[in-house]
């Protein structure tokens, strides 16, 4: 990326620790269709410069100016680049940082500590990040992150943000996962390092000063599609299955042709030229576009863990969320799901400056500690 990567890691731990308790008098779903969010407040004076997009007329103005802030930088649109090149463009995470920056919003001090460990896995090795609670003595519950990226571009620091949020939120250690990346790496090599990395976590929660009792598997985007995953390989496999599963985003499907792919097909900044550069990317061939694995709607869903799961309004894959939403409440799995309106793919890990990411990320804190005490 090109904003150095030791100073994003170094401010974007703070970015989610400003996340309010509010959830705006919201109602949870335990059925498949989702409360929508539509909460106005805002928690700085931060103002787009032009007009509401074309793609997303009903952004909210925090959005909007992370939005016209990513693409003041001038990139190539990333389904033009080869996988090396679309790694150097800037990220939403910067967008936010500068953002930051250039208004002079104070970043918190954070609440967690946190260490690098290499793990060995099928043909090589994985890092991972933990994130430890620097209060109380555990042990803790345990939360598996899996970052986004279409299984081919960001890393641990773009998504930093989401997974310390959640440390803080919840009082959990939190273990993200920096799977092997495409094209370098196809599929399936990204889930086979997920569930590597879960099995690890559950065998050494006890030298992380967590509970192996109390795991929860958390993922963006194509992060979510890896933790269903996790989830339906430990139920496979059988090993102590999560108590819950966070899905935002998650890529559940590979029509392209669905609802929100029509209505948000030049969105930002995720939009479908760019899932199917992903899709290309990450498969040897198209067939593999109706595994399972990547076509959730089509896998055995039956005794997985409940789960809850977080769309944005303004994204091309809001379909997918509300499809495995059904998929899961038709396999008997309890789901609970929030929409959030006015804002767009990646907004999850934005808490710092938009209202509606804080409301997400209190929410998912929310139904992670309420699985953790059962």
């Amino acid at each position: 990326m090109k904003t150095n990567l030791l100073k994003v890691s170094a401010a974007v731990c703070a970015l989610a620790i400003t996340i309010s308790a509010c959830n705006s008098g919201s109602k949870t779903t335990t059925t498949t269709t989702d409360s929508t969010i539509t909460d106005s407040t805002t928690s700085s004076s931060l103002k787009p410069a032009g007009p509401a997009p074309e793609w997303g007329k009903t952004i909210k103005p925090e959005m909007q100016a992370v939005i016209e802030k990513l693409a003041s930088y001038g990139d190539k649109p990333i389904e033009s680049l080869s996988a090396v090149d679309a790694r150097k463009n800037h990220t939403p995470t910067d967008a936010v940082m500068d953002l930051v920056k250039e208004n002079n919003i104070k970043m918190p001090e954070a609440m967690v500590d946190t260490m690098g460990k290499d793990i060995d896995v099928a043909g090589g090795k994985i890092h991972l990040r933990v994130y430890t609670p620097k209060s109380g003595n555990g042990p803790f519950p345990l939360i598996v992150y899996y970052h986004g990226g279409g299984f081919v571009i960001a890393n641990l620091d773009v998504y930093n943000a989401s997974a310390q949020g959640l440390a803080e939120q919840v009082g959990a250690v939190v273990v993200s996962v920096a799977y092997r990346l495409a094209p370098e790496n196809k599929f399936p090599t990204a889930h086979n390092d997920a569930f590597a990395a879960y099995e690890w976590a559950v065998k050494n929660a006890s030298t992380l000063k967590a509970d192996p009792a109390k795991i929860a598997v958390v993922g963006e985007s194509a992060g979510g599609n890896l933790a269903a995953n996790v989830s339906i390989m430990a139920r496979d496999k059988n090993i102590m299955l999560p108590v819950h599963e966070v899905l935002v985003y998650p890529i559940a499907q590979s029509k392209m042709d669905t609802e929100s792919y029509k209505m948000y097909a030049n969105a930002k900044p995720l939009n479908k030229a760019m899932m199917a550069w992903f899709t290309e990317k990450y498969l040897t061939s198209m067939t593999e576009a109706q595994n399972p694995k990547i076509s959730l709607v089509n896998a055995n869903l039956k005794g997985l863990p409940p789960t809850t799961i977080i769309t944005a309004e303004i994204d091309p894959l809001n379909s997918d969320g509300v499809m495995l939403a059904n998929k899961l409440s038709a396999a008997g799995v309890k789901v609970n799901s929030r929409n959030y309106e006015g804002v767009t793919h990646e907004f999850f890990g934005m808490a710092i400056l938009v209202p509606e990411a804080k409301q997400a990320q209190a929410y998912a804190a929310e139904q992670l500690k309420a699985a953790f005490k059962k």
